[in-house]
């Protein structure tokens, strides 16, 4: 039996029973399976129970809170009893925040997300953040760290420093992976799967380039075994 490959395949799907039927596809080839704002707000709860099936697929539930520590810890409480395997909030929201959610999901992995990387450094500008991403990226990873998340989110051409930042111990997750020849869409900061292995993460988002094609599982499986062959 091969082992699942780290891959968290994005199930932006338009609805329930396409989402669910995507996860059972490639749930053979991968480890996880997303779940981000638009398909939680539209089905709630039962999505996590839809798209997990038989197969107890470890379940990345990426609602990226961010409001005061209070409303965070109430929110993580309440998805925490869906047991997800990792939990999005914003490392933006600060040390508080951030605690406040490990507190109150304590066995879920709550993953820090550093900066979107759907922003260029002249969108970082505009908003504030000055300087090289890379640089706001490790400081938002060592905050995040620091009020005891034990995952962060960065983009694969921030992982390498963020993993120095960091240590061996948190696990970086990656959006913004793209199989080499495939369309960015609205990714600024993208690397390829392989790339953004060997540079440190330890998952790797992909969305349409799976979900996308023909046949989900057949291209889950294809990224998947290009990874093995790096890996070895």
């Amino acid at each position: 039996m091969t082992t699942p490959a780290p891959i968290a395949v994005a199930l932006d799907a338009p609805d329930l029973e396409t989402a669910a039927r995507w996860a059972g596809l490639v749930t053979p080839h991968v480890s996880t399976v997303k779940v981000g704002l638009e398909l939680y707000l539209r089905y709630g709860p039962d999505v996590i129970a839809s798209v997990r099936g038989a197969s107890g697929v470890q379940v990345f539930l990426d609602l990226k809170l961010h409001d005061i520590p209070n409303t965070v810890a109430a929110a993580a409480r309440a998805v925490g009893r869906l047991k997800p395997a990792i939990l999005t909030v914003h490392a933006s929201g600060g040390s508080a925040m951030i605690r406040a959610a490990v507190e109150a999901a304590p066995n879920t992995q709550i993953a820090a997300v550093t900066l979107l990387t759907s922003l260029s450094e002249a969108d970082l500008a505009r908003i504030g953040i000055e300087g090289a991403p890379v640089d706001a990226a490790r400081r938002l990873a060592a905050i995040a760290v620091g009020a005891g998340a034990q995952a962060l989110v960065c983009s694969p051409r921030e992982v390498a420093a963020v993993r120095a930042e960091v240590g061996p111990d948190i696990m970086l997750i990656t959006p913004g992976v793209r199989p080499a020849g495939a369309d960015t869409q609205d990714q600024a900061r993208v690397a390829t799967p392989e790339d953004a292995l060997s540079q440190g993460a330890d998952l790797l988002v992909i969305g349409r380039p799976i979900t996308g094609s023909a046949d989900p599982g057949a291209a889950a499986a294809g990224i998947a075994a290009a990874l093995r062959r790096v890996s070895h």
